[in-house]
């Protein structure tokens, strides 16, 4: 028996290929399947089943074509009630797949009703349990992503899911789909597979007896829910269409009616942009970050450099069910307008200790908690496009824009750049790092 791990950094995901015997089990799969497929022809393997755990709400499932394209039998929680053929699994109704190979489901919910897990046994033995948003690492799925009204409901139920897992073989490994950099997770989870032996021991939530207790603990300082999560549970009830072609048009200029984005390394965006775009550099994260603060599924131009990866920008887009991508703009000539500023940290220390300077820190509440620079402006970043520049902010003046580590400063300097501020972006380094370059300028 082996397992194989694919990891989606940018979502904090995994999704997972079991194989034995030359048969495959491909567990929660996200819509770019290739990548999947490819490995499971690699390894010689006939994927006999695709598991989902339940209706996802941080990307679109590629299941349904997983299944399609390969004959596979598509299975899901009972309870999803999805609008296209698949099998559905009841609690502890095991499912044979021949040569030794049973898969027995096990109702987990608490991260969403239908919440399923799956239990897989070769021989009538334990190998492993495919825990999807359910026991994590070190942590548990959050049960807040259906909205406030159910979220205590659900993490009652959550509670007695965790202790319903523990109890099965300790020898059994554990992978769940939600992990570290997963806005699903309740806590901040660590490693991304483990056993059921390791968590009854070491997961701090299990160690929490009482129900309410418990339910305190995942409620009390939810992460924010990104913008597009809201998309994702209907996309994955009604189904899916297959990936789109990576391969963009190249444009001379963009299109009228598009959201242009540039993916840019920063550098390059500070140095001039296209009037009105905004700025998100490509990385691992990219999808999610355009996801959440451009308007769902509405046209979308990106700008790039010549020769960088557009494939993976629209790739990370399609994931999240966004297929608008209308081209590429790779020359912008004698358009570029817009700009912003970056420092490092020293030169940001010095601007920010001169008289009258603002701080806009744009990080998440549960960050500013931790280290606070008091006299900041604060904003989280989506806040800016769904409720505006704070109205504090002198636009005749500088603003000096920080994050945790510069990525989201960015991104910010660039809205501000569009609406007619002067943005300097804190670049490779974050607020903690401000406080305490100013502490140490201080002492000495």
């Amino acid at each position: 028996m082996d397992v194989t791990t694919f990891r989606t950094p940018g979502l904090g995901d995994q999704t997972y290929l079991l194989s034995h015997d030359g048969k495959g089990i491909l567990v929660d799969p996200q819509r770019d399947i290739d990548r999947f497929l490819r490995a499971a022809a690699e390894r010689d393997v006939e994927l006999r089943f695709v598991l989902e755990t339940h209706l996802h709400n941080d990307y679109v499932s590629g299941g349904q074509q997983a299944a399609r394209r390969t004959g596979a039998e598509l299975v899901l929680p009972a309870a999803a009630a999805a609008a296209y053929r698949h099998t559905a699994a009841f609690h502890l109704e095991d499912i044979e797949g021949g040569g030794g190979l049973t898969i027995r489901p096990v109702h987990t919910p608490g991260h969403t009703p239908e919440h399923t897990s799956y239990l897989v046994l070769v021989d009538g033995e334990p190998v492993a349990v495919f825990s999807g948003g359910s026991l994590l690492v070190a942590s548990a799925g959050r049960p807040d992503l259906l909205g406030p009204g159910r979220a205590r409901s659900l993490a009652r139920l959550q509670h007695g899911s965790l202790r319903r897992l523990a109890a099965l073989p300790p020898e059994a490994g554990l992978f769940p789909t939600h992990g570290e950099g997963s806005f699903c997770t309740a806590t901040g989870a660590g490693r991304f597979t483990s056993s059921i032996g390791a968590e009854a021991e070491d997961n701090p939530l299990l160690a929490i007896e009482e129900v309410e207790e418990f339910a305190d603990r995942l409620l009390a300082a939810p992460m924010p829910i990104p913008a597009f999560y809201r998309h994702m549970g209907p996309a994955n009830t009604a189904g899916v269409p297959p990936m789109p072609s990576v391969r963009v048009p190249e444009l001379d200029r963009a299109p009228d009616g598009t959201h242009v984005v540039d993916i840019r390394p920063r550098q390059a965006q500070a140095g001039g942009m296209l009037p009105g775009s905004l700025g998100i550099e490509l990385s691992d994260d990219f999808g999610s970050w355009a996801g959440w603060l451009l308007p769902y599924q509405e046209p979308i131009t990106l700008v790039a450099e010549p020769g960088q990866d557009v494939a993976e920008a629209v790739t990370q887009l399609a994931r999240i069910g966004i297929d608008t991508v209308q081209g590429v703009v790779r020359d912008l000539g004698e358009a570029a307008g817009q700009a912003y500023s970056l420092a490092e940290l020293p030169a940001f220390a010095t601007l920010l200790a001169q008289p009258g300077a603002q701080l806009l820190d744009v990080r998440m509440p549960n960050e500013r908690e931790d280290v606070r620079f008091e006299g900041a402006v604060e904003r989280f970043l989506p806040d800016l496009f769904t409720e505006g520049v704070p109205a504090e902010l002198d636009r005749s003046r500088p603003v000096l824009v920080a994050c945790g580590s510069g990525r989201r400063a960015a991104i910010a300097a660039s809205e501000l750049a569009r609406q007619g501020y002067r943005p300097v972006a804190l670049t490779g380094a974050g607020i903690p790092d401000v406080v305490e370059a100013l502490r140490t300028n201080q002492a000495a």
